[in-house]
């Protein structure tokens, strides 16, 4: 190698290595997530690890790269439209939202942000997207609308554990939740040929189970809810006090003492959703990304519950079940 060939070849050595120093010395970008909960963290907590551990693994690192900026609405959702504008203001990049209420809040907020549903419900009809294949504005992520087809399923469950059960106790939260739910409810009840004993939700929860109990309800059924899912192990303890065969929305309940459970896996739809976040951190755009819905469901049954109530739960069911607590 000539002189002049040897100069110019370490002049572009050492331009490209100045270039690579430059950019290793760069800070990463930061990304900036806002997560919009009408719950306070502790009952969600599972959840929110298993969106934070699913992002954890798809590169993002909290304090490295990544700002997790958490609103809570501490189960008041006047709060939710306040806590929604806040994170507009703080210029975040995407906005998480959890029940559909949240998801109001958000897409009121805002039209532009890139809004992650990780847990909608009657997506389409409540006007989050136009079509789950086509979501067509800034709002995308996971519907759990399988389980509104869900709710005559668990109740045939119920029967199947219970062939005599004929009043049962609806627990539900009309402010958290969709219409469609409670019509797949009633559909269910009729098809079983059980008698629904509606319940809406207070926060003295002991007094309508003392309602359920005047009613002669014979079991339980809970219809969904965020106010719910934090009060999950008041409800089961109730459930048990007043001796109600319980079948619930998540497997949560199911561990930590209700009779069975029968949904799409709540802390599964939540790492699919920091996969949505992914994908639009790196350029997609909501409108172009398909809501996307369960294709698993499990069915949890907690035997020593059943013992507990004094019920045999039929080997058919037990056949039938993805997880036996024993």
């Amino acid at each position: 190698m000539n002189q002049a060939r040897r100069r110019n070849f370490l002049l572009a050595s050492s331009a490209l290595l100045a270039a690579q120093l430059v950019q290793a010395q760069q800070p990463a970008k930061i990304h900036r997530v806002g997560y919009l909960a009408s719950s306070p963290l502790p009952p969600i907590l599972p959840l929110f690890e298993a969106f934070k551990g699913e992002l954890r693994d798809l590169g993002y690192i909290e304090g490295t790269n990544l700002v997790i900026d958490f609103r809570s609405a501490e189960g008041k959702p006047e709060r939710l439209a306040g806590l929604a504008d806040e994170l507009v203001r703080s210029k975040v990049d995407v906005i998480v939202t959890g029940v559909n209420a949240t998801t109001v809040a958000a897409k009121r907020a805002t039209q532009t942000i890139p809004i992650v549903m990780t847990v909608g419900t009657d997506v389409v009809t409540e006007g989050f997207v136009a079509s789950l294949a086509k979501p067509g504005g800034n709002i995308t992520g996971v519907t759990w609308d399988v389980g509104v087809q869900v709710m005559p399923k668990r109740l045939e469950f119920l029967k199947e554990a219970m062939p005599r059960v004929s009043r049962i106790a609806v627990l539900w939260d009309s402010g958290q939740d969709a219409a469609g739910f409670k019509r797949a409810i009633e559909q269910g009840g009729a098809a079983v040929g059980a008698r629904l004993i509606w319940l809406e939700y207070q926060e003295d929860l002991d007094s309508l189970f003392a309602a359920a109990a005047r009613e002669r309800a014979q079991a339980l059924f809970t219809g969904g809810g965020a106010r719910l899912y934090r009060r999950r192990k008041e409800v089961v303890d109730l459930a048990a006090k007043y001796r109600l065969p319980d079948t619930h929305y998540d497997s949560a309940f199911a561990e930590a003492g209700g009779l069975m459970s029968y949904a799409p896996n709540l802390a599964g739809l939540y790492r699919r959703a920091a996969a949505y976040v992914d994908k639009i951190l790196r350029g997609a755009k909501p409108a172009d990304l398909p809501v996307e819905q369960p294709v698993k469901l499990e069915l949890v049954i907690n035997l020593k519950t059943a013992k507990a109530l004094g019920l045999t739960i039929p080997q058919a069911v037990l056949l039938r079940a993805d997880r036996v607590i024993e």
